[in-house]
């Protein structure tokens, strides 16, 4: 028996698939094509602040011996995909919310809106200069140091109420009156006058000199568009360099790089160490964004014991992957005391948060 086929009927099963296809790729091309609104985070390298990056080492100085360590102290980052110029694909997010190991947040909460990806890059290049100016600082405490601070003009933004008025590497004195000691209280100075001429009072070339800058309502938020950063007095150079990496998270980290550079011997032996968390000037160990993303970075990088903020022990409590000793500090010193129970071969207690 012979089968024999209807030519049209082919023919129309052809255009129907061909139609098919057409309709798939205008689909796909949609979900390539229109913003999402949504940017994702995934675990990001690890970087070994004893070590080097590119040939050079992370914490170098030229006038202060730095002593070889057999500990390994990372800092642990978190990658971004995505921008306000520029966000994810449909599909990207779709698997991203499909994989346990990626984060997919609200365009908003990392970008705020009308502030740009080259004010975040910024700014958050920034963040990582004031966090390892602060972590050099504590450390140096920590070994007896004098170290004195004081605050900086380190950008100022084009078209910005501060353009034109502040330069860069202007000193901050005072503002509205008041000492300023840090950014919080700059900041909290900025908002109090909630656009009205504040007074600020620096010190440029060696001279005092006081100006007038009206802020200007950014979202909620009033500023006067210059990035602020800390200087301090070190008692010798010191510099920690981590490429083209930014925000605050390393500050815990490196502190406890360079108190371990610069004494001799090992802080921790061979123990293989990473963490996360933002350092103040007083050795204060404050929260962090992505902690489950980045104890997992830590775990595949083979670290041992991670160090986690207090602050956030509640969600690394409920995501610590195995074979990772996770615990929670407040401040150097106790980071150290940690440190100092898991080398010498103690069991350190199980994670436990208090509210």
């Amino acid at each position: 028996m012979t089968f024999f086929e209807d030519p049209k009927a082919d023919k129309k099963s052809r255009i129907s698939v061909w139609l098919g296809l057409g309709v798939l790729t205008v689909v796909l091309s949609g979900l390539l094509l229109i913003p999402t609104g949504f940017v994702i985070e995934r675990p990001g390298q690890v970087f070994n602040v004893m070590g080097e990056i590119s040939g050079e080492q992370v914490i170098s100085s030229s006038e202060a011996e730095i002593f070889p360590s057999e500990t390994r102290f990372d800092v642990t980052t978190v990658s971004l995909l995505g921008n306000r110029e520029s966000t994810p694909s449909w599909i990207q997010v779709f698997m991203a919310w499909a994989d346990p190991n990626q984060i997919v947040i609200p365009l908003d909460e990392v970008f705020p809106p009308n502030f740009s990806t080259e004010q975040f890059r910024a700014e958050s290049s920034l963040q990582m200069e004031v966090s390892q100016q602060d972590a050099i600082a504590v450390a140096l405490k920590e070994l007896g140091f004098e170290v004195p601070r004081v605050l900086y003009v380190n950008t100022v933004l084009e078209d910005a109420p501060a353009s034109g008025i502040l330069i860069a590497g202007d000193l901050l004195v005072n503002a509205d009156g008041q000492p300023v000691f840090d950014f919080d209280s700059f900041k909290s100075i900025i908002q109090s006058v909630e656009g009205e001429p504040l007074e600020i009072e620096v010190i440029r070339q060696g001279a005092a000199t006081t100006l007038f800058i009206s802020p200007e309502l950014t979202g909620e938020t009033w500023a006067i568009g210059a990035m602020i950063g800390y200087t301090y007095d070190f008692p010798f150079d010191l510099t920690l360099q981590l490429g083209d990496v930014g925000g605050p998270s390393g500050g815990l980290i490196f502190s406890l790089g360079v108190l371990d550079s610069l004494t001799p011997g090992s802080l921790a032996g061979n123990l293989h160490i990473a963490g996360t968390g933002t350092i103040d000037s007083d050795g204060n160990v404050g929260p962090i964004g992505g902690i489950a993303l980045k104890m997992l970075g830590a775990q595949v990088a083979g670290a041992t014991l991670f160090l986690a903020p207090e602050a956030n022990c509640e969600e690394a409590l409920a995501n610590i992957p195995s074979d990772l000793t996770v615990v929670s500090v407040r401040d150097l010193a106790e980071a150290i005391d940690k440190i100092d129970l898991f080398n010498s071969g103690q069991k350190l207690p199980d994670l436990q948060c208090t509210n």
